[in-house]
């Protein structure tokens, strides 16, 4: 009978014990001892193994095979175990994730592709000056960016904690996995690791631009002046930080590190006025998920004011306003810009969103639609920056 510290090995002691008990409770039957009778009891009884031991052997004989795989099994349980049990460890790791919840993912990802999308456009216009000792300058300037954003979605966490507790439970602040202390001691280091950054490496005037951004991100958010509580403000506010201070910033910074004086170029200046006009989409559309806590804080959004509805049409406008140019642009220059790829990319794209407004309005607009349409907004956004340096 082979022995095993594992779960299942315990309920197949029961269970062997239960068909003992079972056995030896059972109703004895007399037989008439014949003689061939008395000899096959007694054969069975003395030589061959008894019915709970021919169960343990077949058990055996069907579970040999998988010892190999119980004993992974096993491992793996032990290594979930152990690290289960140390409080250190889980320490950590809560920390790590707190941390990742707290930068909001979302908008470091638009934030990354956006800054590589433009620094791959200038590269690609200036192939011969390219040079392998701008890689770690170009990283640093990408640290930059998230320290930037980690700044601004961080302060805004802080001073949204009772929103957040009825509009996104799931922040690390409004949820308890990270103390108002440490969120303090986490965007302090952004900024103050951020402007360092830049100031080292980028020269006067993009250390102005970004120290501008973090500006308009604390007045966003902090009081007396808290301008996310006036509409238009705080749309024209995020349209500047996401919209244009990110992409007139990085194509000028990349510029100036290839040892160019900074030029609009058709493509730049079509992702900017594009990229603007969807950060103002987006600063309108984010607040359709949180009307319930806006409402309880009287806090005045348009979702607020004109319903969700009015609002995801007119985010929906917006963006294909934007389409439409896009395709425009292809047409009327299409000596800037490759028709081939101009053309359908933002036609399929603006498609897509005609289907997904449509899904939202047979959802009824419930709460779980109104994330999904949001959610797609941001992929949208990611896919305009995608093909952004091969258009």
């Amino acid at each position: 009978m082979e022995l095993s510290l594992s779960p299942p090995c315990s309920l197949r002691i029961s269970a062997l014990n239960t068909h003992r008990n079972t056995a030896s409770h059972q109703t004895k039957i007399p037989i008439k001892p014949t003689s061939k009778s008395f000899d096959l009891f007694f054969t069975s009884s003395k030589f061959l193994p008894s019915s709970t031991e021919i169960y343990s052997l077949k058990r055996s004989s069907k579970l040999a095979p998988n010892r190999h795989n119980r004993r992974n099994t096993i491992w793996a349980c032990s290594q979930a175990g152990a690290a289960g049990s140390d409080p250190i460890l889980n320490k950590i790791l809560g920390f790590k994730d707190a941390c990742w919840r707290f930068l909001r993912p979302h908008t470091i990802r638009g934030t990354a592709l956006g800054s590589t999308a433009l620094v791959a456009r200038a590269l690609i216009e200036n192939r011969n000056l390219i040079k392998w000792s701008l890689v770690l300058k170009a990283f640093s300037g990408l640290f930059a960016l998230i320290c930037g954003n980690g700044y601004i979605v961080g302060i805004n966490q802080i001073y949204d904690i009772g929103i957040d507790k009825v509009n996104k439970p799931y922040l690390p602040i409004a949820a308890g996995d990270l103390s108002v202390q440490s969120a303090w001691l986490l965007v302090i280091f952004f900024a103050v690791a951020g402007v360092l950054i830049v100031g080292l490496n980028f020269g006067p005037f993009i250390t102005s631009l970004y120290c501008l951004g973090l500006f308009l991100g604390t007045i966003y958010s902090v009081p007396p002046l808290r301008f996310k509580r006036f509409p238009v403000v705080a749309f024209l506010i995020i349209a500047t930080v996401r919209g244009f201070l990110l992409n007139f910033g990085v194509y000028h910074a990349t510029r100036a590190a290839l040892g160019l004086p900074f030029e609009w170029s058709s493509p730049v200046a079509f992702i900017t006025t594009f990229v603007t006009l969807f950060a103002l989409v987006i600063a309108i559309t984010k607040d359709l998920p949180d009307v319930e806590g806006d409402r309880k804080y009287n806090i005045s959004t348009l979702a607020t004011k004109l319903g969700v509805r009015n609002i995801a049409f007119l985010g929906s406008g917006l963006l294909l306003v934007n389409y439409v140019g896009a395709v425009l642009s292809a047409v009327y220059m299409p000596q800037d810009f490759r028709r081939s790829l101009m053309i359908p990319a933002h036609t399929i794209l603006a498609l897509s969103l005609i289907f997904q407004t449509r899904v939202l309005e047979q959802a009824n607009y419930t709460k779980e639609a109104i994330s999904g349409f949001y959610r797609f907004i941001w992929n949208l956004f990611y896919a305009e920056y995608i093909i952004f340096p091969f258009i």
